[in-house]
This record gives structure tokens, C-alpha cells and sequence, in this order.
């Protein structure tokens, strides 16, 4: 429905209702449509009279339709008053409500209610994202850091993830400023890169870059670069992080993985207690492996080749240097199929050692257990990112270590074409995270935006010395 360009009567509201083809929603489509065309408030505001009229109330996902409109436009008084009317009406009002309130009132002048209603939701729920962002973004904005540090700090205790556009507006909205403390906070975010291998895109980079040289009396440089592959930093000269574990390192990580997330409650899930014994088995009479591939993950790298010819391509790759491979297959595989051809199969248990596993098993313990059981020279070859496993890690420090493993060990397979070997990820001797000597930082950066986490590591680095 085209919404009308001028507020109408109410029966000019029944007559478009009556010609409507199901006019028990024609209210919440028009007021879509509304909000698609960005209608006048006041078209949308005589709608909504004519409705209490009609019916003596307004339906919550009416007035949430009509605040959606109002918030879109910064219709400060609108908003106040949709929600003194829905105060009154509802006793709770659900997390879509709160957000749209607290959205809009924050990016007002009277941003500190939306502080009030962040109280009110915690009385009931976690805050979303987008509260505490929309507060933190009105904090900041106003100068007020030390809240929207506060409310950083809280955001991150309760397990709330935030974006890197809310980082970035912490290293924009402190530019200039001479303040110890302050200083403290937006190290911390960095910290908070590298522990979590977050790599900026360009702009976040660049506001962390100005931050760094707008600091009164700071003496900080900025300079984009590429590191060596020594590992040296071509502006300063100073030597990167070697991406190696120690050996203490590693048998800690391995014995820890092994312990809570192999043996833990999530593996079994997906696969039997059996299974999983046999694998071990299997593999321990067969140590160690130089790589282990996810085989059905491989399979979906190029989507219009078949299945078998994707993963044949990479064992064929893989195995160039003698290598010893293990392939996690699943026992579909093993039923000739128009994406699994016998004869290919056969052709690549020559070449790799190959365990079938049940058709519903989740591939990352298995993955995970024979390349650590493997040895530290062990690669292995997914294009997942075993988020999951981190989580299961109680402390930072072996989440750190686990990330560090990852790093150096994980094979990453390009789509262009197999004839150009694969870029090896683990080609780099140096630690691709956020990192710090006190006097100088070396931040590595992406080109563009990326939402979703990623494996592959950034070849461009910004490097910042105090002089």
C-alpha cells in the first residue's frame, strides 16, 4: 500500500481500510509502508487517532510500529510521549520497545533518560547491544568518557560483544584530551583487540592513529607499513612477537584442550562416546600427521566443482612434500554418489589416511585431537574458525594460547584455483595480534569492513612509536 502524502479523516481512514484485502491488518501494513517511506509523522500520528477513536486503545505492536517512525525521524516528543502512553498501558514492555526508546532518546538532548530506561531494562533483562551502545555513543558524544567506560566495562562483564564501530567512536570522541585514565581505557581496548584477534578496518584505524598523535605532550608517530617476513617492523626496526608456543606452552594447551574441550560435555553431543574412542584409537596407532583436513568442509570450497574432485584437489596439493595426512570424511562419502565418485575416493586412500566418521558428527574435536596429538609441527586444514572451542576455555590465558596456536597451524584454502598452491597462513613467523613494548605499538589492519570474523591474517600493520 502507498501511504497517503497528507494526515486523513477517519473515514477516509476506512474507506483505504475497507478496500483493503485483509483489512484486520491494514493498520500494521500501512504503518510498514510508512516506515519504508519515511511518511510524515503527522500522516502516521492521524492513523493513530483514528484508531482510538475507533477502538477505544492501540494495539503494543501499533505503537511500536508508529515509535519505529518516530525514532527513524528524532521525533523527540513523539518518543517521550509513546512511551508515557505505553508506561501507563503495559506493565513490561519487551526488548524490541526498549531499544527503539533508548536509541532514540540517546541520540537527543535528553540522552540521560535513556541512562533511566538502561536502569529499568537490567531490573528485567540483560541490555542488548544496541542500548548499551546507543548510551555509550550519548556519553561519549557529550564527553562524559569516565560513564561511557562504565558502561563499556559492564557491557563486556555481562558477555555483551560490542561492535568495532562503538570502539572506534571511544578513540574519536577522545581526541585532544590529556587524561591518564583515559589513556588506561583505550589501551585497554586495544588489549581487548589483541585478546580477541580483532583486526580494525582501515578507518578504526585511522581514528586510532589520530587518537595516538593528538595526545597533548604524547610525542606519538604513526606510519602504515609491511612487516618483513623476519618479522621486523620496517619503521622502527623492532622485532614482532615470534608466533611460536614454547613447548611448555604447548603441552599446556595441548593437555588443556584435550582435557576440556575434547573430553568436556559439548563433543558428545554430536557424536557417541564410542566413536570417539575409536577414533582415538585409530589415530594413536597411526601418530603423528604433518596435516589434518576437515574433509567435508574442503569439499564445499569451490561450490560448482564436484565434491570429491575439491577435496581430492587439496590432498593432492597437500601430499606434494610426503606429506602425512589425515582426511575426516563422514561414512557418506563411502556410498558412490553423483558428488562422490568410487574410483576418486579410492584414489585418494592412497594418498592420505582417511576415518569415516557417522554422518552427524561434529568434525572439530576430531580435528582438534589428532593435530595436538600430532606434535606442534602439525597443520591442519578447515575453513571454520572454531569459535565454539574457545568459549569452552576457562581462562584468557589459554584462550590466548589457543588463538596463538591457530594462528601459526591453520592452512587457509583459497578459491582461486588449486594449481597456485594454497596461501599458507602459517608461512608468517611473527605474531599477527595487537602488541605492545610500552613505547611502541603495532597494530595489524584490514582494508575493508568485516562483520564476520576471519582467520586470515592481514598483511598491512600500523606502526605507532613514542619518540
Amino acid at each position: 500500500v502507498q501511504p497517503p502524502e497528507k494526515p486523513l479523516q477517519a473515514e477516509e481512514w476506512n474507506k483505504l481500510r475497507e478496500n483493503f484485502q485483509s483489512p484486520e491488518i491494514f493498520e500494521e501494513v500501512m504503518l510498514n509502508s510508512m516506515i519504508r517511506c519515511d511518511s510524515p509523522i503527522d500522516v502516521a500520528k492521524s492513523l493513530l487517532t483514528h484508531l482510538a477513536k475507533r477502538n477505544g486503545d492501540i494495539a503494543y505492536n501499533v505503537l511500536v510500529k508508529y515509535l519505529t517512525l518516530c525514532v527513524q525521524q528524532g521525533q523527540v516528543s513523539e518518543i517521550c510521549d509513546v512511551y508515557d502512553i505505553m508506561k501507563v498501558r503495559f506493565k513490561i514492555l519487551e526488548s524490541g520497545a526498549y531499544n527503539l526508546l533508548i536509541k532514540g532518546l540517546s541520540n537527543s538532548d535528553q540522552w540521560r533518560m535513556a541512562l533511566t530506561l538502561l536502569e529499568e531494562v537490567k531490573k528485567m533483562m540483560i541490555p542488548s547491544r544496541t542500548c548499551y551502545e546507543s548510551c555509550i555513543k550519548a556519553a561519549s558524544r557529550h564527553q562524559e568518557m569516565k560513564l561511557a567506560f562504565e558502561l563499556y566495562d559492564e557491557m563486556l562483564a555481562k558477555d555483551v560483544v560490542p561492535t568495532l564501530d562503538v570502539l572506534q567512536s571511544f578513540f574519536d570522541c577522545s581526541r585532544g584530551m590529556k587524561d591518564a585514565e583515559l589513556q588506561k581505557e583505550l589501551f585497554g581496548i586495544l588489549l581487548y583487540l589483541r585478546e580477541n584477534q580483532i583486526y580494525p578496518h582501515k578507518t578504526f584505524m585511522r581514528s586510532i592513529k589520530l587518537w595516538f598523535e593528538s595526545i597533548p605532550g604524547g610525542k606519538w608517530r604513526g606510519h602504515l607499513t609491511n612487516i618483513k617476513n623476519s618479522g621486523q617492523c620496517p619503521v622502527c626496526n623492532h622485532q614482532l612477537e615470534d608466533s611460536n608456543l614454547t613447548e611448555e606452552e604447548y603441552s599446556n594447551l595441548s593437555e588443556r584442550i584435550i582435557r576440556d574441550v575434547i573430553h568436556g560435555t559439548d563433543t558428545f553431543r554430536k557424536t557417541s562416546p564410542q566413536e570417539f574412542e575409536a577414533f582415538q584409537t585409530f589415530v594413536e596407532n597411526r601418530l603423528p600427521f604433518d596435516i589434518v583436513i576437515d574433509g567435508l568442509n574442503v569439499s564445499h570450497i569451490k561450490p560448482r566443482k564436484m565434491q570429491c574432485e575439491n577435496l581430492f584437489d587439496a590432498v593432492n596439493c597437500l601430499a606434494k612434500e610426503n606429506a602425512r595426512l589425515l582426511v575426516l570424511g563422514r561414512k557418506h562419502m563411502l556410498i558412490n554418489s553423483s558428488n562422490w565418485k568410487r574410483e576418486i575416493m579410492k584414489e585418494m586412500q592412497n594418498k592420505a589416511d582417511f576415518f569415516f566418521a557417522e554422518n552427524i558428527s561434529e568434525d572439530d574435536a576430531f580435528l582438534l585431537y589428532a593435530t595436538l596429538r600430532s606434535g606442534k609441527h602439525c597443520k591442519f586444514v578447515t575453513r571454520d574458525f572454531l569459535r565454539d572451542h574457545k568459549a569452552c576455555l576457562p581462562d584468557s590465558l589459554t584462550r590466548h594460547l589457543f588463538r596463538k596456536w591457530q594462528r601459526g597451524h591453520q592452512i587457509v584454502l583459497k578459491k582461486k584455483s588449486f594449481s597456485s598452491v594454497f596461501s599458507q597462513q602459517p608461512a608468517f613467523r611473527y605474531d599477527c595480534v595487537v602488541q605492545t613494548t610500552g613505547d611502541t605499538w603495532h597494530i595489524p589492519y584490514k582494508d575493508v569492513f568485516e562483520e564476520k570474523y576471519s582467520y586470515q591474517v592481514p598483511r598491512k600493520w600500523l606502526c605507532i612509536q613514542q619518540k
